[in-house]
């Protein structure tokens, strides 16, 4: 009798080839607007399966980014104090910070600027207003991250 294969897809569940738990991505958000906020939160935590931090503003968010260390930062260009821009140089010019990742979340106009956010070691750039569904796959996509899939090996059957 032949045996089924079963394959699970989830950036959270395993590693590759494991069943070993793997945790969840955390990413840091940082919006001025709290509603970006909480949309953006709902839609990676339930899309994505990632842990999500917020922060209010650019100071806040360098908090976090201390105390938390997210593998990733969702960060708003536009917000007063500390612009996204300013967090960037901020982040980069501290050695415990520089390496996390950041995609900016930004207006359609700033997109037209994409040499000076690539000058700036920003992986990507989404645009408001997003499509809520696939916010979590644009930035998956922009950092290079992959949902695992995992095999479970066909059982075998032990001859009697």
């Amino acid at each position: 009798m032949s045996s089924s294969w079963c394959f699970l897809e989830s950036n959270s569940l395993s590693k590759v080839g494991t069943m070993e738990p793997v945790a969840p991505k955390r990413i840091l958000v940082i919006d001025d607007e709290a509603n970006v906020r909480i949309v953006v939160q709902t839609c990676l935590e339930i899309l994505g399966e990632w842990e999500v931090l917020l922060a209010a503003s650019g100071q806040e968010g360098l908090l976090l980014a201390q105390t938390k260390k997210p593998d990733a930062i969702l960060l708003d260009v536009m917000m007063p104090g500390m612009d996204g821009v300013a967090f960037v140089r901020e982040l980069q010019a501290n050695p415990e910070l520089r390496a996390i990742p950041v995609v900016f979340l930004t207006a359609k106009a700033e997109l037209t600027q994409p040499r000076q956010f690539q000058a700036l070691g920003v992986r990507g750039a989404i645009a408001k207003p997003f499509n809520p569904l696939t916010l979590h796959d644009q930035i998956a996509t922009s950092l290079g991250w992959d949902k695992a899939v995992v095999s479970i090996s066909p059982l075998t059957r032990a001859s009697n």
